[in-house]
């Protein structure tokens, strides 16, 4: 079965004409007036500015006093099952009034892309979850170790995987289960036992493991060996 295409158009609307459901969605933003509308048993006003998704079948009615101007867009797009139920004025008023002026005018171009602008502005963006670079800890093991005379802290590490501070201690935690200094110091006491077993002297392995003093790294290392 062909499916027919959305339809825009500019409506008017005076007395009500009698309760009626549709087989597809009818979108209405007010242009001019005020119209008393009621869905489903439920009561509501569409003055300018003001929208309303009515869902397939339904029920509803239209009355105006004097008369109310409408856009109204007829549509099968499921799509418009994520639209709010009312639309965020300051979105739609424009484009309202801009396709509204473009149907007055019979603008082809305007009038077929209108629908799909219209549901763009009147739904809520669909969150990407955006990948994330996997952090390659081998080369930031080996970088560490190579820059183990120095006094670093979690920022010089996080700047070395483009991350924040907050955001590479909590990839920290995630991928290794300890906060950055943990695990550097954990690194380097590893270091450091492996230069003592070389035979290095203790404040050699000091200054090339970060340490300020010698006894500060026999205290490290005997802390660690308690645990």
């Amino acid at each position: 079965m062909h499916r027919l295409a959305d339809s825009l158009s500019v409506r008017c609307y005076g007395a009500s004409h009698g309760s009626h459901a549709h087989e597809h969605f009818q979108i209405l933003l007010g242009l001019d007036g005020v119209l008393e509308l009621e869905v489903n048993g439920r009561g509501q006003r569409i003055a300018a500015g003001d929208g309303v998704v009515i869902a397939p079948w339904d029920r509803h009615d239209f009355e105006a006093t004097g008369s109310a101007r409408c856009l109204v867009l007829d549509s099968r797009d499921a799509r418009w099952q994520r639209a709010n139920a009312k639309p965020e004025p300051r979105a739609l008023t424009l484009l309202a009034s801009y396709l509204a002026a473009a149907c007055d005018s019979a603008l082809p171009r305007a009038r077929l892309l209108g629908p799909s602008l219209l549901l763009e502005a009147w739904t809520p963006p669909v969150a990407v979850r955006r990948s994330r670079r996997a952090i390659d800890w081998a080369a930031l093991t080996a970088w560490a170790q190579a820059h183990g005379h120095e006094a670093l802290q979690v920022g010089d590490l996080a700047s070395r995987v483009h991350l924040s501070t907050a955001q590479f201690t909590a990839r920290c935690r995630e991928d290794l289960g300890r906060s950055p200094m943990a695990w550097l110091r954990e690194l380097r006491l590893a270091e450091a036992r492996h230069f003592k077993s070389q035979g290095l002297p203790v404040a050699e392995v000091a200054r090339r493991t970060g340490y300020r003093s010698p006894s500060a790294l026999t205290a490290a290392l005997r802390k660690q060996a308690d645990h």
